[in-house]
Parts: C-alpha cells; sequence; structure tokens
C-alpha cells in the first residue's frame, strides 16, 4: 500500500515553508521554501505556496510509486488572529492580510480540503507529535521568530478559545508602560524578545555607546538582525552576551506566567533564537525558577525545539490529520 500524504503549510512573516508529510507521522519527504514578502498582497503568496506544493507532491509520491490521489489535503498555519470557522485572516500585524480567505484559496488552488490553525498552534503540535514533546500529556510551545507565538496542547488537543485567539502569549503585557508593539498595545513580550526586537534593543545599546563587535559585521546598524547579534555572542562579544541574557530574562517573565497559569509538564521554544543555546536556556530557566510556584516549576521541563526547520509544517500537517480523524 502507498504512502498517504498530507501537504504542511507554513506561513510566516518572513518566509512561507511548504512540506509533504506522511498521515501517519514522521518527517517531511520533501520541503520548499519562499520568502513571503507580504507586502505584494495574499493572492501572490498563495500562487507562491501553490506552486511549491505541487513541486512537493511531486517530490513525494514519485519517490514512493504514488499517485496524487495519496495526498489526503493540506494543512495551513497562519499567523492570527483568525476566523477558524470561515478560514478568514483577522488583523494580523504580522502580514497585513485582513478579511483575506486563506484556507479556502489554498483549498481552491490545490484542488484539496484544507485545515487552518494559529502558525504557532501548528509550531506547538508538531512539536508534540513528532518532537521535543512527544509521550507529554500537557505541553506550551513557545515561537521566536518576527513575532511571538504560543500553543497548548493537552490530551492530544489544541487550546484554541472562545474565538480562536487563545495563547497570543506574544501579547501578554510584561510592562505596564513599555515599548510599542505591533499590535498597537504597549508593553507585550514580543515587542522585547522577538527577532525585530532584540536588534532594536541592540541598537540602541550600541547608540548608547556600548563597545561590541556587531557593528563590525554589517554594512549598515538598520540591517542588524538578531542572527547578527548571536553571530557575536559566538565569538565572545560581552554586549551581545549581556543582550541575549537580557532576552531570556525578559522572556522568562512570560513563561512564568505559563507555568503558573497551566503547570504544563513541557515548555518547548521554538525558532531561530535557541541557536543561542545554554546562552539563552541557563539564564532563562534560573529566571523562571524565581518567578514561577515551586512545585509547577519542578513539573516541567523548558527545553528547546527538537524540529528547528520544521514543527509548523509538520504541525500544520498534523492539526489536518487531527481533525480527519475526529
Amino acid at each position: 500500500m502507498s504512502v498517504r500524504w498530507v501537504v504542511g503549510v507554513d506561513i510566516g512573516g518572513t518566509n512561507c515553508v511548504v512540506a509533504a508529510v506522511p498521515f501517519q507521522g514522521g518527517m517531511p519527504a520533501a520541503v520548499r521554501a519562499l520568502p513571503t514578502r507580504p507586502q505584494r498582497g495574499p493572492d501572490a503568496a498563495v500562487a507562491d505556496i501553490a506552486a511549491m506544493a505541487e513541486e512537493v507532491i511531486g517530490e513525494a509520491t514519485g519517490s514512493e510509486g504514488g499517485s496524487r490521489s495519496d495526498v489526503l489535503g493540506v494543512g495551513i498555519g497562519c499567523p492570527g488572529p483568525l476566523d477558524l470557522e470561515t478560514g478568514v485572516i483577522g488583523a494580523t500585524p504580522n502580514l497585513g492580510w485582513e478579511g483575506y480567505p486563506i484556507r479556502d484559496r489554498i483549498a481552491e488552488a490545490l484542488g484539496l480540503p484544507a485545515s487552518l490553525d494559529n502558525d504557532a498552534n501548528c509550531a506547538t503540535y508538531g512539536e508534540w507529535w513528532q518532537g521535543a514533546g512527544r509521550g507529554t500529556g500537557s505541553l506550551v510551545g513557545v515561537t521566536l521568530g518576527t513575532g511571538i507565538g504560543g500553543g497548548f496542547v493537552e490530551g492530544g488537543r489544541i487550546l484554541r478559545g472562545a474565538s480562536g485567539s487563545a495563547c497570543e502569549i506574544g501579547h501578554m503585557t510584561i510592562a505596564l508602560e513599555g515599548r510599542r508593539c505591533g499590535c498597537g498595545n504597549d508593553g507585550c513580550l514580543e515587542a522585547y524578545a522577538s527577532g525585530p526586537a532584540i536588534a532594536a534593543r541592540a541598537r540602541e545599546g550600541l547608540r548608547e555607546g556600548h563597545a561590541s563587535i556587531l557593528p563590525e559585521l554589517v554594512d549598515d546598524l538598520e540591517t542588524l538582525t538578531a542572527a547578527t547579534v548571536y553571530e557575536a555572542l559566538t565569538l565572545g562579544d560581552a554586549f551581545a552576551q549581556d543582550v541575549m541574557t537580557e532576552t531570556a530574562r525578559l522572556l522568562a517573565v512570560g513563561l512564568a506566567n505559563l507555568v503558573n497559569l497551566f503547570n504544563p509538564e513541557m515548555i518547548v521554544v521554538v525558532g531561530g533564537v535557541t541557536r543561542a543555546g545554554e546562552h539563552l536556556f541557563e539564564p532563562l530557566r534560573s529566571e523562571v525558577r524565581r518567578r514561577a510556584f515551586r512545585s509547577a516549576v519542578n513539573a516541567c521541563a523548558i527545553v528547546p525545539g527538537a524540529l528547528p526547520d520544521t514543527a509548523g509544517v509538520i504541525g500544520a500537517a498534523g492539526v489536518f490529520v487531527m481533525e480527519r480523524r475526529r
């Protein structure tokens, strides 16, 4: 019997990733990625996604001697807020595609049934289904990238809330009169610990006169990114280490709230920031231990994701599988 497949689609503020994932679970057989470039509009992104999907379908089914009829559907992960009943994007700050029927447009382009969920829910589900959280009963996922997202899986089910926007972790307030966030609020976690926020805080420190090799790594400070900070950190730059330690402490405020709120077995942190390794996780765990209830902290492992590049697409496919099996 030939392998049955689900196409996973992970739409991010920076990149769109598409992969073919076995319906029974496992690693993708084919993966494609392109820059999202959301300013082009959603129709252009859907065209790119459809083209990549056809490529991964051909590669996956061809490698197993199957056919397109072995592809059961498409699971889509997209930044929220989303209307999960209608498949329409709300006023998402990182894309700007408000009111667009993303689920149905991708389904129509591929001629396949589709599911839709928040991209962070998908990444969390991917880590629970096939990654670091396999075997756990309750897991919180935190995604660090262009924005900060999150999800909660318990008993194999995703917590979605009354309107599908549960676990918008990046938009919990950690500073009453803090930095302005892209969502319009002040003091959101995302405004401090997302990739762009890390870069912004580093630039501010450099302009205040902190010594660092960071300016030597870029032609223009405005092109400095969180990845540049990680690079400087690996080269032994003390200022970059300070930025990362402060990022860990800020992130820990949010994670301590999650530990107290959900009492999970595990928190999985997913995204490029995790490349900092123990430079991030040692101060992060220490600060969470200081802030959260001892019994809850002792029961919770805080770990990096095991699927650094594919949690989103695997999880998006997994959500389709979960809904298909209901």
